[in-house]
């Protein structure tokens, strides 16, 4: 067996990911730039390193991983977030036997930047939002005098280099053009690096989740979102597994297979009012929720390993729908969040704070799990120091 090495553990998909490594068999270390972590404190991490902030100090985070990797005769890295991945991927001095399981980095770009997503979506003939491509420093004062609002603001890239260091990106939702002009002066992600005009798509959101060993799938995986944080729409806390939509299933192998795409994706859309489903983003990454595909009988990380390390993986054909995963602090969140907003009336926090109590036995907690509870206990302690501060 392999030893692998988790990156970014104190995110979820990082724990889902050493937690069922583990249950098979493989030596798990894990990795991130603080004292403790969720995938650290799990009885499946045989142990936990630390490295430096990539965001900070990206060349002291590559040095990091050559010697771990080094030291500890690591095969193969499995990082979680974007910022990693593109780090990794971007590295020559790696050694050559060390399998990072993802496609090249030019092909991940042909999805992790937007807006070559958003011009292969239309070679493709994929429904999208109308984009207009922006370049640093272009005058576009006719473009905001052009367009319809709400308008959004998107970067090319969720993480961009300034040096040594990285800055995250976000996407801004402009109400009409002297809000659009605010908000190009005030974020320099604007006037430094690319970005799109793009229509606004009123909706709910939803995403294919897939896993492909170079060009052929092997899963796909899809759930509906219940509660988020904050409620109005963000990250999951309550979410049950569905089946795959076809129509948005036909989109997602159209794209992944013409880029002959290697490796996990999540493929996001918003369903607009007439029912079409608007391609938005990809992310070349496991995503948050992938505890429940596990629970659900999708085991994204077992199926990766075993494709990175070459091994014949017969395709998914099916997995369980119904199944709940509760993010139980997120869901806490969330509740006080809906409980101190004011748009919300009585009987909808009533409500709200019946659906948080009401036991359920169809649902498993994400964190939370008899067997391997230190994690729940590491997150915790997080969670009342930053109530503390």
């Amino acid at each position: 067996m392999s030893r692998v090495l988790v990156l970014d553990a104190c995110q979820r998909s990082a724990l889902a990911t050493t937690r069922s490594l583990g249950k098979h068999g493989i030596t798990v270390y894990t990795a991130d730039n603080t004292s403790e972590s969720l995938a650290g404190a799990s009885r499946y991490s045989c142990q936990y390193l630390r490295y430096p902030d990539p965001k900070a100090a990206a060349p002291a985070f590559i040095s990091s991983i050559e010697d771990i990797v080094q030291q500890y005769d690591i095969r193969l890295v499995m990082p979680m977030t974007e910022l990693t991945s593109e780090l990794l991927l971007n590295c020559d001095s790696l050694p050559g036997s060390l399998i990072i399981p993802f496609a090249d980095i030019s092909t991940v770009n042909q999805l992790a930047d937007k807006c070559e997503l958003m011009k292969l979506a239309e070679r493709l003939n994929i429904p999208h939002p109308g984009s207009q491509f922006i370049q640093p420093d272009q005058n576009i004062a006719d473009n905001l005098e052009s367009i319809d609002y709400p308008a959004v603001l998107k970067p090319a890239k969720s993480w961009n280099s300034n040096g040594a260091s990285w800055a995250r990106a976000a996407v801004r939702i402009a109400a009409d053009r002297q809000v659009a002009k605010a908000l190009l002066q005030q974020d320099e992600v604007f006037s430094q690096h690319p970005f799109m005009l793009q229509q606004y798509i009123p909706g709910h959101g939803a995403g294919i989740f897939a896993l492909y060993n170079r060009g052929a799938p092997v899963a796909f995986f899809a759930h509906r979102r219940i509660r988020e944080k904050p409620p109005q729409g963000g990250v999951s806390v309550l979410s049950e597994s569905i089946e795959t939509d076809q129509q948005m299933l036909t989109y997602t192998r159209k794209l992944l297979d013409s880029v002959n795409w290697h490796g996990v994706a999540m493929v996001e859309f918003k369903i607009a009012e007439d029912g079409t489903p608007y391609l938005m983003e990809v992310n070349t990454r496991f995503w948050g929720s992938l505890q429940l595909a596990i629970d659900a009988g999708v085991d994204f990380p077992w199926l990766l390993y075993q494709v990175a390390t070459g091994r014949t993986v017969e395709p998914v054909q099916d997995y369980r729908t119904g199944i709940r995963l509760r993010w139980l602090l997120g869901d806490l969140d969330s509740l006080y969040l809906t409980l101190r907003d004011k748009h919300y009336s009585r009987s909808h926090k009533l409500q709200s704070v019946w659906r948080f109590l009401r036991p359920s036995l169809h649902t498993r907690h994400e964190i939370n799990r008899w067997g391997d509870m230190a994690p729940a206990w590491c997150e915790l302690k997080q969670y009342l120091r930053d109530l503390v501060n």
